[in-house]
């Protein structure tokens, strides 16, 4: 038996980058994956792949999650955004909306899911944090301030989930080959005043020991191992995958 057969994920951006790669991980491995994404075609098209199912859905409308009910055996807290800008020029209105994606709609959906989760003895609920969980980098504060948010939440999910089977972990990794980085480079070449051609170097690998991108692939494999069965006394913990950034 495969070790997700049986379970229903529930993985937010699921439709590409990171949370693409662990649908196809967790599909591989049993689970009938519901990949929620804004993108409703594209989330549709990977649903088919693998054989799972879609659901469109954006994370920024709140008050249609406040009364949702949601049946998953693994959710994967994963949809984000970002902006690079200094403080004094950061928009508060995407300030809130950072917030609202990466750490308002996971405690809405952590909400919903834990019933289900409590009434079947079992949960399994993965946040995709960040080394700037653990860490900062200038021009990040929102990204940073909500991701830091995300740690605290998993942990006191971990310790009301605990009694209940249902475990709590973040993965923090460091940059991944995602459009989410690649979107970034001109903005951190502005910002740091050099050529795009040098952001990988001089910003984005400058304090990780190997030097290159992690794949995405490398997080699902993780994020796979955290639901399954081996991980049950795994919980109210953070793993790093940074290549060495954070050992400094």
């Amino acid at each position: 038996m495969s070790t997700l057969e049986g379970r229903r994920a529930v993985i937010t951006g699921g439709a590409a980058g990171i949370g693409a790669a662990m649908a196809r991980s967790f599909a591989a491995e049993g689970a009938h994956v519901v990949v929620a994404d804004r993108d409703g075609a594209a989330a549709d098209a990977l649903a088919r792949e693998i054989g799972g199912e879609a659901w469109e859905v954006d994370l920024l409308d709140v008050a249609s999650l406040e009364s949702l009910e949601l049946r998953a055996d693994i959710l994967v807290n994963n949809a984000g955004i970002q902006r690079v800008a200094p403080i004094e020029e950061f928009e508060p209105e995407m300030w809130r909306r950072l917030h609202t994606l990466m750490l308002e709609a996971p405690f809405l959906l952590i909400r919903a899911a834990l019933p289900g989760m409590y009434e079947r003895g079992f949960g399994r609920i993965i946040n995709l944090s960040s080394v700037h969980g653990i860490r900062a980098s200038a021009f990040k504060s929102a990204y940073v301030a909500a991701k830091h948010g995300l740690e605290g939440l998993s942990k006191v999910t971990a310790l009301e989930g605990g009694p209940h089977g249902v475990t709590s972990n973040c993965i923090n990794p460091g940059y991944v080959r995602t459009g989410l980085v690649e979107s970034q480079v001109a903005d951190q070449a502005k910002r740091h005043g050099i050529p795009e051609s040098e952001v990988l170097e001089k910003v984005m690998l400058t304090e990780a020991a190997i030097k290159r991108l992690v794949e995405p692939e490398e997080v699902a494999s993780l994020a796979t191992w955290l639901a399954g069965p081996h991980a049950g006394m795994v919980t109210g913990t953070s793993y790093v995958m940074d290549g060495g950034w954070s050992a400094r």
